[in-house]
């Protein structure tokens, strides 16, 4: 609904597209986030006050190392929700990209087109999880 929305207001342009993309994602973002930040361990923040460390240490010290999972856990929901709007975006108003090719083989029913076209895609994706994500998690919780 967002992405026809923003088609409406913007016109079929990356910017729709773009715009459509913030839209739906920023919300989990925020929720995932927030929840994040309550679970952050008082005693550590206690702690942190009886040596008064400065705010700006204690945020990069405590809260940041703390928060990291929770940013990698939208970080993935972000990676699988935006992928699927651009693919709709291309669908829906592009000339060119995946979402196109997918629907113009769609429509000359070249199944094995399709199938190639989306084993791609989700071997693009796969990689961007092992080549990326996954790293940026053994560095950030080695802490663990």
């Amino acid at each position: 609904v967002t992405i026809i929305l923003c088609f409406i207001w913007f016109g079929l342009n990356e910017t729709a597209a773009l715009i459509a993309v913030i839209v739906n994602k920023t919300p989990n973002i925020a929720v995932t986030m927030r929840e994040g930040a309550r679970a952050v361990d008082k005693r550590l923040l206690d702690v942190a006050k009886a040596y008064q460390v400065p705010a700006g240490r204690t945020f990069i010290k405590v809260y940041l190392p703390q928060l990291y999972p929770y940013f990698l856990a939208a970080a993935r929901g972000g990676l699988a929700l935006v992928w699927k709007i651009v693919l709709v975006v291309e669908l829906l108003g592009c000339s060119d990209g995946v979402g196109f090719q997918l629907s113009l083989f769609f429509q000359y029913f070249d199944i094995t087109s399709v199938l190639a076209y989306t084993l791609a895609f989700a071997c693009i994706i796969f990689a961007l999880e092992a080549g990326v994500l996954r790293p940026w998690e053994r560095r950030g919780l080695k802490w663990r």
